[in-house]
Order: C-alpha cells, then structure tokens, then sequence
C-alpha cells in the first residue's frame, strides 16, 4: 500500500493525513502572538515577498543576503522601528514554517545595526494625556450619544492605563462597580498572551469620574450585555460590534483637537502614558502604579517616572 505525502515549506515530506491537524497545529502556533502583532506581521512579510518577486529572488525560505538588501532598500523610506518589525516578521514566518531564519546572520545583524547608526533608532514619543489634559479633553465631549461613549472612553481609558486592544476587549460582564470605584477584569493582554486573566481597580474621580462616565454611556446606550464601546452611526443608532484600536486612537486625536493640543502629538497611547506620567508626578508608588499598569518590569516604568520629576531636586536649581 502506497501512502500518499505531503510536501511542507522546508522541501520535506510528511503523511497526507496528518495535513488536517498540521493545519490545526500551525494555527494554534500562530495563536501565540495577538491578533494586533499577527496582522502586522502579515503585512510586512507580503511587502517582502513583493519586494522578493520583482528581484526573482525567494521569500520563504529567504537568504540572509536578500534580508540585508531588502532592509537596506527599506531604509530608505521607512524608519528603523518599522524595519525592525519587518525584520522580526520575516524571522516569524521562518519559524513557523521550520526553516533556520536568515535574520539571525551576522550580515543582517550589522545592516540593522547600521540602519538604526545612520537614521537614528530614537522613538517618536507621544505626548502623555495628563490629569490637566484629560479634564480639557472631556469637558468638550459633546451632548449625544457619541459624546457620552467618547467620555467614557477617555475616562476609562485614562483611569485604567488602558491600551488599546485592553479597552475595546471590555464587556459589560468585566466591569463590577463598587462603593470606591470599578473592578474591571482584563481577559489579556500584550503581556498576559496566555490570557490567565488579571482584575484591576479603576478609583471614582472628583472632577470627571469614570465610573459615572461609564454608566451614563451604558444607560443611554441601553447596553446591558456584550461590548462596551461600540459603534454609533450618524442617525444616532448603537451599533452591536465593537470599536477598533484605530477608532480609539482617533477618538483621542480628536479629543486632543478639541481642547487646542495638537493633535498630531497624541495617539491611542497617550492614555496610558497620561495616566503613569501624572501618577509619577504625584509621588505614587512605582508599585501602586503598576498595579494598575500590569507592567511586569520595574524598569519600564522608571522611564515614566524620570519624566515627571526632571525638574524635581534639579542640580541647577539657584545656581543662576
């Protein structure tokens, strides 16, 4: 009896029946990494492989001299940050076919290397949306049903240092109000990709409160179950999907807008970095903060910290 095979990536052979549950597995693999970090991957390597087609040289598997040529021709037009994403893209889908990744070459090392010496590897921060800020930003929220939902968003995003995919994720059933404020489980996240699950507590604000901003959206909203944040059209009618990360980021730029910050200079982050900037300021406890944060390395946050207190105890205070 003939049993019939497979070919794979690598040039190898397997059984023809095991083609189902090698699918099955190869999905579970790519299920290791957030869907965010999926479909950017996704994206840079079909932007290598076009690259790869016009030259009539392979993608998969690549060879480090092709990497070292692509990279350096990307240099060109994109910055360090993305082309070090596409560089670990290619490594990925590498990896998941079972073919040694051409990334880990020396050569390609030292072209990234030199790419990040002669364009500079410095990131383009966003600014924090602090306490002050924020208090600008959501006294312009509008009296509609979008501008309740932009309230609370912004509220929650800010009193949760929430990221993006953290805050359109939530349900109604995540959030459980108490006397001092929200306790709010996070199902995952960037760094809980297992999702094991983590509860953090939201306190209620004096000026604008998050917790009275969340329930004032849900009540309007008429939303008792399902996503929190949703989509509202033009006529006023919610909608039952969820919004996108790229919503919240928008939301954000144009709540900036609004309160005369340029809009340019914020992003989806800005919440969360708004929240450990004005935190730090105040004299929290870098452990309180990442409580809230669920950062898992104190060092990450030292950075936050050191931003707030730049001129606190300056050694050039009075000597002029």
């Amino acid at each position: 009896m003939t049993t019939a095979l497979t070919v794979v990536s690598d040039g190898s052979t397997l059984p023809a029946a095991l083609g189902p549950d090698l699918a099955a597995a190869i999905d579970l693999a790519k299920a290791e990494k957030a869907a965010s970090t999926r479909k950017a991957y996704g994206t840079d390597f079909r932007l290598f492989k076009a690259w790869c087609d016009t030259k009539g040289v392979s993608a998969l598997p690549a060879s480090p001299e092709t990497v070292a040529a692509y990279i350096a021709t990307e240099a060109q037009t994109a910055k360090p940050s993305t082309i070090s994403r596409r560089v670990a893209a290619i490594k990925y889908a590498h990896k998941l076919a079972g073919i040694q990744s051409p990334t880990d070459a020396e050569g390609v090392k030292a072209t990234m290397r030199g790419i990040r010496r002669t364009f500079g590897g410095a990131r383009n921060k966003k600014a924090p949306a602090v306490a002050a800020k924020m208090l600008g930003m959501v006294a312009t929220a509008p009296d509609s049903l979008a501008g309740l939902r932009d309230r609370a968003l912004l509220l929650l995003g800010f009193g949760g240092a929430f990221r993006r995919s953290e805050l359109v994720a939530l349900d109604v059933a995540d959030i459980a109000e108490t006397e001092t404020g929200l306790l709010v489980a996070i199902r995952g996240s960037k760094t809980d990709q297992e999702r094991q699950g983590e509860t953090i507590a939201i306190a209620r604000g004096d000026i604008a409160c998050p917790v009275k901003a969340l329930r004032a959206w849900l009540d309007a909203a008429g939303i008792e179950a399902g996503p929190i944040f949703r989509p509202v059209d033009k006529g006023g009618t919610v909608r039952c999907s969820r919004l996108t990360c790229r919503s919240v980021a928008n939301i954000v730029k144009a709540y900036a807008a609004r309160a005369g910050f340029d809009a340019g200079t914020f992003s989806g982050h800005s919440l969360r970095s708004g929240f450990l900037t004005s935190a730090a300021g105040k004299g929290a406890s870098i452990f309180k903060m990442m409580d809230v944060s669920r950062h898992k390395s104190v060092d990450t946050l030292r950075g936050y910290v050191r931003d707030a207190e730049l001129f606190k105890d300056h050694a050039g205070a009075g000597l002029l």
